[in-house]
């Protein structure tokens, strides 16, 4: 299994990703940056990717990193239900919690962990 890095500035989350085809594309992408945005208890960014909905869930658990289509975002959820249907890509390692620190337009980092 391949593992991604998160920089979010001082907080740091590494997360397994699945083999769906999204997080090839994921993988393949790395590394960029972006900036975070957040939606309650949800931190997402742009990626530099575009895919459709692969296995699209409504409801996700705490720590699922997932694809939004509409925003070509990665979704890093700890307690919010998606706005739409993501493709979950994987899974964050440790307490997804540590992201309720990160601010809005926080510079994201992500690579190969």
């Amino acid at each position: 299994m391949s593992r991604i890095r998160i920089s979010l500035g001082q907080i740091v989350v590494t997360a397994t990703m699945n083999q769906s085809e999204t997080a090839r594309l994921v993988l393949a992408a790395l590394p960029f940056e972006s900036t975070a945005q957040r939606w309650g208890r949800e931190v997402y960014f742009e990626t530099p990717i575009t895919a459709e909905l692969e296995n699209p869930q409504a409801e996700v658990a705490a720590g699922t990193v997932a694809y939004w289509p509409p925003g070509k975002a990665l979704c890093l959820f700890f307690g919010q239900r998606p706005y739409s249907p993501v493709s979950p890509v994987g899974m964050i390692e440790g307490d997804p919690n540590v992201l309720a620190e990160v601010p809005e337009g926080q510079t994201v980092r992500v690579e190969r962990g």
